[in-house]
């Protein structure tokens, strides 16, 4: 099996993402609730994503079809104004699971690289396992993230 990774235009690859999404968050929904934490149904907003010129929209196909993508933000640190890119969200389908997520980490990594940011913020939610990949690739654990849920409170 071969894998293409690129850069595509939301927008056009929204339609095959959409069912790779909604899958991810319903993983995402699975582990949260599992530990006692509900989060709200998909609702993705699909204006801002399709309109926002600093959003990547990376995909992994195989034989054409989509079977990763990750959506990643670079934008500016507020306090020192040096490039950086937010991860907003990656995900790789359960069966293709076997080791292409480094290779799309590492071809995300140089992208980013190549358009001048100088870190890389990940935040690892729906499978914690992520954790030990990304450590493996170079990521630093730098902060710990922490929700409050106002409703439940």
């Amino acid at each position: 099996m071969s894998y293409d990774i690129a850069i595509e235009n939301f927008n056009a690859a929204w339609p095959e993402l959409e069912p790779l999404c909604r899958q991810h968050y319903g993983e995402m929904q699975a582990r949260m609730a599992a530990e006692g934490m509900t989060i709200g149904e998909f609702k993705p907003r699909l204006n801002v994503y399709g309109t926002a010129s600093h959003l990547l929209c990376f995909v992994v196909r195989i034989e054409g079809e989509a079977v990763g993508y990750a959506f990643i933000w670079i934008t500016q640190d507020m306090h020192n104004s040096e490039p950086i890119a937010m991860e907003d969200t990656i995900y790789m389908r359960p069966d293709h699971r076997n080791g292409i997520g480094r290779r799309f980490t590492r071809h995300i990594l140089a992208e980013l690289k190549a358009r001048g940011c100088v870190r890389a913020h990940v935040t690892i939610a729906t499978d914690l396992r992520v954790t030990k990949m990304c450590e493996r690739v170079g990521f630093k654990r730098s902060a710990i993230a922490m929700t409050y849920f106002l409703q439940e409170a």
